[in-house]
This record gives structure tokens, sequence and C-alpha cells, in this order.
């Protein structure tokens, strides 16, 4: 089961490969910052991010990558809340952490209006739900040669098939607007499946 969910958290990692916009509307991999994103841009991103994620350094990804990936994530967590170094989480600390976190909220809430935060959680639940189902799809089809891991030709040839995907008039690069109907696809996508059963 574990080995399951942590393949899936791969493959669902592949979706952020290399076509889907970066924080600010930027596309991820856009190395000269122009706003289009090229295939050989695509192509060094899609490397760039594999190196990352291959955290032993074996050329594929794998449940030891995810679990590397994990231990690293909860070390960094702790690390923020020993804010004295000592080695140890005291009350105090715990309790700072808390209301750090609660004044983000606040912030989070003031920018963005109560109505359209709470529009957006629900999206972003529906997104994270979205994330597992296609990341589960995705795995398949990059673990082409099945052996529940991901080498990095595999994960070269899945970001490039997505970068083609759209890439609508195949003139080798990804525009905003690109990028903007590919989303819009996959979130019609994400809405039609569940939709059916809503008439009670």
């Amino acid at each position: 089961m574990n080995k399951k969910i942590s393949l899936l958290t791969l493959g669902a990692a592949l979706l952020a490969v290399p076509v889907l916009a970066a924080p600010g509307g930027a596309a991820k991999g856009d190395a000269d910052g122009n706003g289009v994103l090229t295939r050989a841009e695509a192509q060094a991103s899609a490397a760039q991010m594999f190196a990352r994620m291959d955290a032993n350094k074996d050329g594929k990804l794998d449940v030891a990558d995810r679990s590397a990936q994990h231990a690293e994530r909860q070390a960094k967590i702790f690390a923020s809340l020993d804010a004295d170094g000592n080695g140890s989480i005291s009350k105090a600390e715990w309790d700072k952490h808390g209301a750090d976190r609660a004044a983000k909220r606040g912030e989070k809430r003031a920018e963005a209006g109560e109505g359209k935060r709470d529009g957006m959680r629900g999206g972003h639940h529906g997104k994270r739900g979205g994330h597992h189902g296609m990341g589960g799809r995705m795995m398949g089809k990059a673990d082409t040669d099945g052996d529940k891991a991901i080498s990095q030709a595999e994960f070269q040839t899945a970001a490039l098939a997505r970068f083609d995907a759209a890439d609508a008039n195949k003139d080798g690069q990804v525009t905003a607007d690109e990028r903007q109907a590919q989303r819009g696809a996959w979130r019609a996508k994400r809405g039609a499946a569940p939709a059916a059963p809503a008439s009670e």
C-alpha cells in the first residue's frame, strides 16, 4: 500500500514538469524569462527536476527517493520548529509555531477576501484529489517498462509529451495562451467526472 502511494506521488510530481505555470504566471523552465517555453527549455527543466527528485542519485525515481525526500522534509520542519537548535521542541516553540501559522492564515484571508478564499479552498482540494488521480495515470504512462520506477529517459519522455500536448500550433514553443488553454482543459476534465450524481 505504502509503495503504491509513494509511486503515485512520484507520478503526480510529473505533473509539475514544466508546462504548468509557476507562481506569478510564468512558465516553469522559461530560462530566458520571455514568457514562452521552448522545447529545449522544457527538456532542460525536466532534467533539473529529475536530478532534484532523484535523492539517492541512482538514475531512477522510486520508493527509496520518496522516503529520502520525506525524511529531508521532516528534518527541515523539525529544524524550523526547534528555534534554539537544542534538539528538542519546547512548548513555547510549539506555541510560537502555531501563532505564526495563524498569523499567516489571517494575512491570506485579508489579501484574498473571505469569499474568494473559500472558493479557492474548494478548488485546491478538488485539484489535490485530481492530482492523485492524474498522478496515477501519469505514473502508468511514464513507467513504460513497468518496473515501478521512473528512469530519467522515461521522465524526460513524459515531460516532452506534455509539452507537445500543450503546444497547440506545433511551433516548438508553448505560450501563455497555450498554457492557459491546457489548464482549462485539465480543469474541465477534473470537473466533469464527479458532476453526474449531483441532482438529489
